[in-house]
């Protein structure tokens, strides 16, 4: 038992981090793989390949996972949630592991960021968690924001899962659409989920 907090959650942080780099061993006994953290790792690995530059502003963190993976690239991410408790845990467990992410209280429909002051924009996982009302209020934001590259990664399923908190769901058609709307240079392709990447 740890007996600080602060400790316990940096353990987990360290655990899940390992986990989402040897996705291998992430899968608990028993468990089914797309629960667990091994259904993230390539999500994660395509993430960071598809970032472009070395600064890289990501929309809905949650818990921060991503961008500390990023951070651990050597890339200057500032991560973004809405949610005040997942950013300042984020901030702590940053600063005890030494990394370089900046935590953000931020709502995706209005960043408190410049034009065009980041390399890339990422929200990957966010979308499905909003109404379908929210989206090209979010895509026009992270626009705004990235210099070189957006970055949107969605999962596929056939109804939202309401386990997760996902209130819509999408396929390749809706993220082309995305796309076009953009106006700008796009590719869609499925990998662990569907990507829509917008290169400025």
């Amino acid at each position: 038992t740890i007996s600080d907090p602060l400790t316990a959650w940096s353990t987990f942080y360290a655990n899940s981090l390992a986990a989402l780099r040897s996705p291998d061993r992430a899968v608990e006994p028993g468990a089914a793989p797309e629960s667990s953290l091994a259904a993230f790792a390539p999500v994660h690995e395509r993430a960071l390949a598809e970032v472009r530059g070395r600064t890289v502003l990501d929309v809905g963190s949650c818990f921060g996972f991503l961008p500390l993976r990023l951070a651990q690239e050597g890339l200057d991410v500032v991560a973004t949630d809405h949610t005040p408790g997942t950013m300042g845990l984020l901030g702590a467990v940053a600063r005890r592991r030494g990394e370089t992410v900046r935590p953000v209280v931020a709502d995706a429909r209005a960043l408190p960021a410049a034009d065009r002051s980041v390399d890339t924009v990422t929200a990957v996982h966010l979308l499905e968690h909003l109404p379908a009302r929210d989206t090209a209020a979010v895509l026009d934001e992270a626009l705004r924001v990235a210099r070189r590259r957006v970055v949107v990664a969605v999962p596929y399923e056939d109804v939202p899962e309401p386990v997760y908190g996902h209130l819509r769901t999408f396929d390749a058609a809706d993220l082309r659409a995305l796309g076009e709307r953009a106006g700008r240079p796009f590719t869609v392709s499925d990998d662990h989920g569907g990507w829509l990447v917008i290169d400025l």
